[in-house]
C-alpha cells in the first residue's frame, strides 16, 4: 500500500474502545466523553476481517489501542484472530498496564508480540494529580509492568508525556532506569487537542528533554529496539536500555509516516490529526470487500499534520487523544 506521496503504509493502529480506566490530564477529560454506542463498535470478527483484507494489500503490522484496550472484554480473543492471519508479522499493544496482571500471560500465549506501557510518573503521591484516579491504580500499573516482564514481552517500551511542573522533574529518574533495566523509555511531546489546551504552557520540547538527559552523562545515538514508530533513540554507555524521544511538535516526522488508524467505530483515519476518514464499517457489515475503500483512504492521506501549540485548529476535530488511540 502506498499513499499519494509514495509513502509505504504497512502499519495499522486499531482502537478497540474509546473508554479508559484512567483520566490522564492530557488525554481525556475527568468526566469522560460521550462514549461510542455499543452497536456502532466493530466486533472482533469485523476487525479481523478488515485486517485480513488489508493484509492482502500489504499490511504487515498492527497495534491495539484504545482508550485503554484491556477494558474491552476478551481482548485475547482478538489477538488470537489476528495471529491467525499469515501476513501479519507483528502484533503490539499500547496499555496503561493497570489490567496487565490479569491478562499479560494470556495475551502472550495467544500471540501478542510486544507491549508499550504508559508511565507518566514513578511517584505514588503525584499519580492522582496526573491520572486522576486513586493510587491503587498506580500499584496495579507497577504490578502490570512486572507481569509483562514475567510473560516475556520484549522489548519493553515505556511512554511518558512530559509536562512542565507536573512530572518533568522526574526526567533523570526515568532516564536512569535504562542504565539498570532493558527498558526503552520514550519521552513524548504534548500534542494539543480540544480538551488539553489548558496544558499548553506545560509543553516540554524534545530538544530540552535531550539536553537535560545529556547533562547526566554522555548520550550516544542508538538504533533502539525493533518497532514501527517514529522515536529517535539514544543510549548511556553500557546501558541495557535506551532513551527515546517522540517529537510530533518540534520535529514532525510526517515525511516517513507508515500508518493509518482504524477507529473503534470502523472509520479508517489516515492521519491522527487529520479530518480525512473513510468508512469501513458499512462495507464490512454488508459483506462488501474493503479494497476500494482502503485505496480511497490512501489517495486522500494528507502530507502532514497541522498541529499548533495552544490551538485545536490542527487537531482534526479531536476533543481527546483517547478517541483514536494516539
Amino acid at each position: 500500500m502506498k499513499d499519494q506521496f509514495g509513502r509505504r503504509i504497512d502499519y495499522l493502529r486499531i482502537s478497540v474502545t474509546d473508554k479508559c480506566n484512567l483520566r490522564c490530564t492530557y488525554c481525556m477529560p475527568v468526566e469522560g466523553l460521550e462514549w461510542i454506542p455499543r452497536p456502532e463498535l466493530l466486533t472482533y470478527e469485523e476487525i479481523a476481517s478488515a485486517v485480513a483484507q488489508m493484509a492482502e494489500l500489504g499490511l504487515r503490522r498492527v497495534r491495539l489501542t484504545g482508550g485503554e484496550p484491556l477494558v474491552r472484554r476478551d481482548l485475547p480473543d482478538l489477538v488470537r484472530m489476528l495471529r491467525s492471519i499469515p501476513a501479519i508479522e507483528d502484533i503490539a499493544l499500547s496499555t496503561n498496564a493497570v489490567l496487565l496482571p490479569q491478562f499479560a500471560a494470556e495475551l502472550r500465549e495467544t500471540g501478542l508480540d510486544r507491549v508499550n506501557i504508559s508511565v507518566d510518573t514513578l511517584r505514588r503521591d503525584r499519580f492522582e494529580a496526573i491520572a486522576r484516579r486513586p493510587v491503587r491504580f498506580f500499584d496495579a500499573m507497577l504490578e502490570g509492568i512486572e507481569a509483562a516482564e514475567r510473560a516475556g514481552f520484549a522489548p519493553l517500551k515505556v511512554n511518558t508525556v512530559m509536562l512542565r511542573g507536573l512530572n518533568d522533574d522526574e526526567l533523570p529518574e526515568l532516564a536512569a532506569l535504562t542504565r539498570e533495566r532493558p527498558w526503552h523509555i520514550r519521552f513524548i511531546e504534548l500534542m494539543p487537542v480540544g480538551e488539553n489546551l489548558h496544558l499548553s504552557d506545560r509543553f516540554v520540547s524534545a530538544d530540552e528533554i535531550l539536553a537535560r538527559v545529556r547533562a547526566m552523562e554522555e548520550l550516544a545515538p542508538d538504533e533502539g529496539p525493533p518497532g514501527n514508530g517514529p522515536a529517535r533513540y539514544f543510549r548511556f554507555p553500557g546501558a541495557p536500555g535506551s532513551v527515546g524521544v517522540i517529537t510530533p511538535m518540534s520535529h514532525n516526522y510526517c515525511d516517513r509516516c507508515n500508518r493509518m488508524r482504524l477507529t473503534a467505530d470502523g472509520q479508517l483515519r489516515t492521519c491522527l490529526f487529520g479530518t480525512h476518514e473513510v468508512d469501513l464499517r458499512t462495507p464490512i457489515r454488508a459483506g462488501i470487500p474493503v479494497r476500494h475503500a482502503v485505496r480511497r483512504a490512501l489517495e486522500g492521506k494528507p502530507e502532514r499534520h497541522l498541529l499548533q501549540l495552544g490551538s485545536s485548529r490542527g487537531s482534526g476535530g479531536l476533543a481527546a487523544l483517547s478517541q483514536v488511540g494516539g
